[in-house]
């Protein structure tokens, strides 16, 4: 289908920017239904509806009380009313909400995973029971209603395990369990007003996750890429929080090999379409081990797009709707890093626009919560260190300017 038939698509979810950015370079007509609202989103749509109105010295508040997943649905009903849109692209957020999915889906279509295929992926137990049956590696896991089947998967699993809610996005609310004493309070902690929690055996690794396209009958994997959690130097509080990734991860054919044939039975077997993502743990004996599936676009791909020299939305595009996947020139070997900074105060934040690695900026004056999203950096290296280093700088600058 030639993107004249469909020349507008709406952009929804979290982290939208890369998207959006993506979409306008490969030709389309982009709007977006987004939490924040960013600036360089704003200047990169047509039109763009958020949850947070930023505004000059006004307060962003907290993401966890402001974020309500029926909010995007009601946001993309109030978009398609003032303009014509042909297609939705996902981005974070949204794929644990099943019946927001659907009321998405039958706005517009969901191009690439439907909501019936990120319910298979997403469903945490019905999905690992499959892994088993695939013969995939991943950690024990469990989903408990109380303190007491919490202990009990615990010391059948051995310490450590991992507590986490049964939804959630960005490792926000994952709490590392060493032993009893601890379960109570990392139960209450994970459990949000006595909701039921997921109980996971703790793998000892790298944290990495496989970057990969796939039409009906093949895939293509991207790029295996270094995932940061917890990076304390960015203000992240949450120990598994999300901080950006580094792309490549450079590691052994063995490992490579193995996580291109965990893609491919993962993606084959459910029917994923288009661009996913697999999170996994690489243990000390090179095992990979699946977390979950991202069963949408990822907040690795700007970098993957300059790492590879390919425009990701298009090829998301091509493998949803022709069954083509891209081919890979060689490329002269660069690294690419994201760092996401976090507010280590709340703060007013300055003019970002000065830094050209800046993504996902606040307009100036908004007033951002300590511990909040505060923006994204982007650079690229000759190595994984001089990337990440690169990063580093513009992020101890990013910090200088704040008051």
């Amino acid at each position: 289908m030639p993107k004249t038939e469909i020349p507008t698509l709406l952009v929804i979810g979290i982290d939208s920017v890369a998207i959006a950015k993506s979409a306008a370079r490969a030709g389309y007509k982009i709007h977006a239904a987004d939490f924040f609202g960013d600036s360089d989103l704003r200047r990169t749509c047509f039109s763009c509806k958020s949850i947070v109105k930023q505004k000059h010295g006004r307060n962003c508040g907290k993401m966890e009380s402001k974020l309500k997943p029926e909010t995007f649905s009601a946001m993309a009903k109030a978009l398609l009313k003032e303009h014509k849109i042909d297609a939705i692209l996902l981005s974070s957020g949204l794929e644990d909400d099943f019946e927001v999915l659907n009321e998405l889906h039958s706005i517009a279509p969901i191009l690439g995973n439907t909501p019936r295929t990120i319910r298979k992926v997403r469903e945490r137990l019905g999905f690992f029971e499959e892994l088993k049956r695939l013969d995939i590696e991943h950690p024990a896991t469990v989903i408990v209603k109380n303190v007491y089947e919490a202990k009990d998967a615990a010391e059948k699993m051995g310490y450590p395990v991992v507590f986490k809610p049964v939804k959630g996005f960005g490792g926000t609310g994952i709490k590392t369990v060493h032993d009893s004493e601890e379960i109570k309070r990392a139960f209450n902690q994970t459990s949000n007003a006595g909701k039921k929690v997921l109980v996971q055996k703790f793998i000892d690794g790298i944290h990495a996750s496989i970057s990969f396209l796939a039409t009906d009958n093949d895939i293509k994997v991207l790029t295996l890429n270094e995932q940061l959690l917890g990076l304390r130097f960015l203000y992240q509080e949450e120990p598994f929080g999300y901080c950006g990734n580094i792309v490549p991860l450079k590691c052994s054919d063995i490992i490579m090999d193995r996580c291109e044939c965990i893609a491919k039975k993962i993606a084959l077997h459910f029917g994923l379409k288009g661009s996913n993502g697999i999170d996994l743990v690489i243990s000390r004996d090179g095992k990979p081990y699946v977390i979950e599936v991202n069963p949408r676009f990822q907040g690795t791909l700007e970098c993957v797009e300059k790492v590879l020299g390919i425009n990701l939305v298009e090829s998301h595009i091509n493998a949803c709707l022709h069954d083509s996947l891209p081919t890979i020139k060689e490329q002269t070997q660069i690294y690419c890093a994201r760092l996401i900074l976090y507010a280590p105060k709340s703060v007013a934040v300055p003019d970002l626009t000065v830094f050209p690695e800046a993504r996902d900026i606040p307009f100036s004056e908004t007033v951002i919560e300590k511990g909040e999203p505060l923006c994204s950096v982007l650079t690229e290296g000759k190595s994984r260190d001089a990337s990440l280093q690169k990063a580093k700088k513009i992020a101890t600058l990013i910090y200088g300017k704040l008051r």
